[in-house]
Parts: C-alpha cells; sequence; structure tokens
C-alpha cells in the first residue's frame, strides 16, 4: 500500500469537518473584529469601551494582576490582586505574559501583545471546540455544530474572557468519553475543571447515567483520571504558593452578587426573602433543589436519557442560581444546547436574547457610577428585561428537553433507531435501576 492510499481514509473521514473549520476560523475572527475599536486605543477610555460594545478583561487584568512584571499565584500583591482563575488559566496567562514581555519593551504595547496572543489561542480553541463538537453530535447531527461556530452571541462573547479553553477541553472529554477512552476523557475532564469550573457539573451527569445503566467500572475510571489530572496540575501551586491558589476558590465564595444574576434583580427591587437571604445559601438551596429534580427525571425517565441532555440540564441549572452570569457564559451552554436538542426555533429566541443582553449590559454599566452617563445607557428596568430575557429562553429550551427525555420519540436526534450518539457506555445500555424498579 502506498503512502497516499494509507492516508486516504482519514483525508475521507477529515473531508467534511474542513467546511466547519473554516466557518469557525470566520467566526474568531469576526470575534477579533468587534473588539477591533477597543485594540486601537478605546480601552483606555472606558465609555468608549462600553459603548463601542468592545470590552474584554484580557486588557486590564495584564496591569491589574501584575502579569507585566510578576508570575501568577507567586506576586507579591494584596490578596485581591492575585489571578482569581484556576491554574491552568492562570498558567496559560503565564505564558503569554513571559512571550509579551520578551517581544515588547513597553508595557502597554506589552498588553496589547499578550491580548493578540491570547486571542490566537481562544481562536484556535473555539475552532478545535467546533470540530470536537461536530466529531461528537455524529455524522447523522454534524452541521449543528455551526451554532458554535458563528451563532452571533458566540461571536460577540467569545474573547472577553478566557471561555473557550474549558469549551474545548470539554468538547474533547465528551468526545473522548464517546470513543469510550475512559482515561483521556477523565484527564480532559479533571484539566477543563482545573481552567474553569463549571465542567464539575458533567460529573452529575455521568453519575446518574452510570447508575441507571450499572456502567460504574468507566465511570470510576473517568473520575479517577480526573481526580489525578487536576492533583497534578494544581498541588504544585498548593504546596509552592497557597495564597495565590486560593484567590479563585475565595473569591467565589465571597463574591456577592453581581452583573447578570436573577438574584440581582431581587435585591434591586427589595424583594423579601429572595432580595434578603443570603446570596451563597440562596443559590446553593435553588441548585440543589433543581439537581434534585433532574435526578428523579433522569431515574424515573420511560427512557435512558441521552448524556447531552443531562449535561445541557445540570449546566443551565448551574448559571440559572449562580451570583453571576457574565455575558461570556453563553460560551459554556451553545454546544451542550444544541448537542441536547437541535431545534432551530428555541435556539433562535434565545440567542436573540443573549445578544439583547450582551448590549443591554454595557448600556447599563455606562450609566452607573462612576460613569453615570445616563444620556448613553439604560436604567435598572430596561437592564432586567435584558437579565429575564436570558433565564426565560433558557428555561424555554430546558422544558423541551424534558419533554424530549419523557416523550422520546419527539427527541429529533433518537430518529432512525439512534440511541445516545454521544453516550459511550450508555449507547444502547440496558437499564439496572430506575424509581419505578425500585418501588415495585
Amino acid at each position: 500500500m502506498t503512502s497516499t492510499e494509507a492516508r486516504a481514509p482519514f483525508v475521507a473521514r477529515a473531508v467534511p469537518y474542513l467546511p466547519l473549520g473554516l466557518i469557525a476560523a470566520l467566526g474568531a475572527t469576526l470575534a477579533y473584529v468587534v473588539r477591533l475599536p477597543c485594540r486601537t486605543g478605546g480601552w483606555n477610555d472606558q465609555v468608549t469601551t462600553y459603548t463601542n460594545f468592545c470590552y474584554s478583561d484580557i486588557y486590564p487584568l495584564y496591569f491589574d494582576r501584575a502579569l507585566a512584571t510578576q508570575n501568577p499565584y507567586f506576586a507579591d500583591v494584596p490578596f485581591d490582586k492575585q489571578v482569581e482563575y484556576p491554574v491552568v488559566l492562570g498558567e496559560v496567562m503565564q505564558l503569554f505574559s513571559w512571550i509579551a514581555r520578551a517581544l515588547e519593551p513597553d508595557h502597554v504595547a506589552q498588553a496589547v501583545r499578550f491580548y493578540d496572543l491570547t486571542v490566537i489561542l481562544l481562536g484556535a480553541c473555539l475552532v478545535a471546540g467546533v470540530l470536537l463538537m461536530a466529531a461528537v453530535a455524529g455524522p447523522t447531527r454534524r452541521w449543528d455544530a455551526l451554532w458554535y461556530a458563528i451563532s452571533p452571541a458566540v461571536v460577540l462573547a467569545a474573547y472577553i474572557n478566557w471561555d473557550l479553553v474549558a469549551g474545548a477541553l470539554s468538547m474533547g472529554m465528551l468526545l473522548a468519553w464517546k470513543r469510550q477512552r475512559q482515561v483521556a476523557a477523565g484527564v480532559l475532564l479533571g484539566l477543563a475543571i482545573a481552567t474553569k469550573f463549571y465542567p464539575l457539573m458533567f460529573v452529575g451527569a455521568l453519575f446518574l447515567l452510570t447508575w441507571r445503566t450499572g456502567r460504574w467500572r468507566p465511570f470510576l475510571v473517568t473520575m479517577g483520571s480526573a481526580l489525578g489530572a487536576w492533583l497534578v496540575v494544581n498541588v504544585p501551586f498548593m504546596v509552592l504558593a497557597w495564597e495565590g491558589w486560593r484567590r479563585f476558590y475565595v473569591f467565589s465564595q465571597d463574591r456577592g452578587v453581581d452583573w447578570g444574576s436573577p438574584w440581582l434583580f431581587f435585591q434591586n427591587k427589595g424583594w423579601p426573602v429572595l432580595g434578603e437571604a443570603d446570596v451563597s445559601t440562596l443559590g446553593m438551596v435553588s441548585l440543589a433543589v433543581m439537581c434534585v429534580g433532574i435526578a428523579v427525571l433522569t431515574l424515573a425517565a420511560p427512557r435512558r436519557p441521552r448524556l447531552a441532555q443531562i449535561c445541557f440540564l445540570a449546566l443551565a441549572a448551574f448559571m440559572m442560581t449562580n451570583k453571576v452570569w457574565s455575558p461570556q457564559f453563553v460560551l459554556w451552554l451553545v454546544p451542550f444546547a444544541v448537542l441536547a436538542r437541535p431545534n432551530w426555533k428555541p435556539l433562535v429566541l434565545w440567542q436573540l436574547a443573549e445578544v439583547w443582553y450582551f448590549v443591554a449590559i454595557w448600556l447599563y454599566l455606562v450609566a452607573q457610577s462612576p460613569l453615570n452617563r445616563d444620556d448613553l445607557g439604560i436604567g435598572d428596568d430596561t437592564y432586567f428585561t435584558a437579565v429575564w430575557g436570558r433565564i426565560i429562553t433558557i428555561a424555554i429550551m430546558m422544558a423541551f428537553v424534558v419533554r424530549d427525555v419523557l416523550r422520546p420519540d419527539k427527541d429529533v436526534v433518537r430518529q432512525a433507531d439512534i440511541d445516545d450518539q454521544a453516550g459511550g457506555v450508555f449507547d444502547d445500555a440496558p437499564d439496572r435501576f430506575t424509581l419505578q424498579s425500585a418501588f415495585r
């Protein structure tokens, strides 16, 4: 067999993904263009940053977290100026700050170069995430990945923060699980949790479906690998830079209610209980209630739910009950929402709500102290229409997913005798435990 013949099968498999990769690269490029007004100097004027809708954490944190002079977690700065991200993101920031310092002597030029280098990585993560999502979806639903590649909300939010790194790792985890490579799935899950905390919600989804199917060995191997990977990247910082390492966890615990959260609405309007009680407790209790509901649904449904459906419901519950709901959190949910229910009507409705929120948050901030530019911004009531727009449209999608779980014949992914293309060991697995069997 010639080398050309040997490569042909791989080329044949790769060709269908090429258009998706190119469209994802277009989405990454458009996301860069959206922020050009700031990239060319607008970051130095907060009003201009907000009115041009081009804010990004990447540029200001280069200065505010001492990246221009010191290393994350080891920096000799006040505790509240330590990097407030898990260690994988902290080390990504460290790497690009080193390169920026080597390339540019001037601090301002370094920050711009730091932004450009970070955006290259994030763009690559978007492309990788789209291709991985397409592989997870399988040949019958491959083009659903276009929602992740170039949807308006993704383009607008792509470079606000480093979330796309965790997105690529999460999609890689899902593909490894689909292909029954549990060690790789665990390692990628552990790294994803060490990048952004939200992939921890997928542990619950895997646990519930494992409980229903009795496939404990793959689950335990995956969890062991995830814990091992998390420890490998975290323990050195826990030992050598404890104060810097724990900043993320202290910040997450102590952080008050913030932009985008429904709790902010309740506090702003002075609602009894919901607007007065401790937000951390309210959030944890409400998340626990929703997770119990997801568990009951998973174990009581007439047919085992798909993995993507439970991941979506768990992640949506986490976002809806959180103390903060930043614009870039849409990047967490898009691939799982599409994998759970690739129906364009509710997805379009949700995307419109996300775009409106993206516009509303910056117009709201420009009218807040210390800028107080009421002539350029919007007030509380208008802003909260955007907050509730996201909540309501995601709740609608959750309701449709619940319906699909309870009535599998309505699930468009399960047509043509397909069970769970992303399910790995769960695909076509018989039930070992359900609530019905437990109470017989």
